[in-house]
């Protein structure tokens, strides 16, 4: 128990280390929006978000702007977005959201981080019953009467809504991003991010010292710089 403790005591920390990589996932946001839509945030719905979820992470603004125009230029990055789904050490599920512009380096990695740890890269779409993807919105709560966004929002493809904090946080289908954003800023509100999840559907529950071994493959997986997002299906 101590030793599992501990383990997770010290992943906290490193994860808040690992804070440094704030501007590297801001830039990589931004060059994505910019390269599928242009640059202005007026047009380009992707990049709207980027730049809110830039500013809910305290990012300056004048880093943003140097991110857009840097995006523009010839030797900006081509990254490419990339889902790998793998088996984690027992037999726990993963979904591993990546964005790069060196493919065979991502793959390499990934693999061998799965195989190191004891795990295995899995097929595509393997893993679509485990998780659902949802479109997940926080908003300011300030001024808003929550009975009258729910219904409102119902039309769009609403799946739950409850207050947290001084947020309000909204959760539809994937497809339905779209609709609830657009929703949203024909409302108004405050939008403070927007995001994609992968929740787990079928759960796994593990002993306090096989939680460790998994948690040491999420810790390598998040030194990657490539990696985007790390889903499992571990229950914590």
């Amino acid at each position: 128990m101590g030793r599992a403790f501990e383990f997770r005591k010290g992943r906290k920390l490193k994860r808040w280390a690992s804070m440094a990589k704030i501007f590297t996932k801001v830039n990589r946001d931004v060059t994505i929006a910019v390269k599928e839509a242009g640059p202005d945030p007026e047009t380009n719905a992707k990049l709207r978000i980027a730049i809110q979820n830039a500013k809910a992470l305290n990012v300056p603004k004048d880093n943003v702007d140097r991110a857009i125009q840097k995006a523009m230029g010839k030797d900006a990055a081509d990254y490419k977005e990339i889902v790998y789904e793998g088996n984690g050490p027992h037999k726990v599920a993963f979904i591993v959201e990546t964005a790069t512009d060196n493919l065979n380096r991502t793959v390499a990695n990934v693999r061998s981080y799965f195989a190191k740890y004891g795990g295995t890269l899995a097929s595509s779409g393997s893993h679509d019953f485990i998780f659902s993807h949802d479109s997940v919105f926080k908003i300011k709560a300030e001024g808003i009467d929550i009975e009258e966004l729910e219904l409102d929002l119902i039309d769009h493809g609403l799946e739950e809504l409850f207050p947290e904090e001084d947020c309000i946080v909204i959760y539809a289908g994937f497809k339905s991003f779209g609709a609830i954003q657009k929703a949203l800023e024909d409302r108004g509100v405050e939008l403070v991010s927007a995001e994609f999840e992968r929740n787990p559907n079928v759960s796994k529950e593990l002993t306090e010292e096989q939680k460790v071994d998994v948690e040491k493959l999420i810790d390598k997986l998040e030194e990657d710089e490539d990696v985007v997002n790390i889903f499992h299906n571990m229950i914590l």
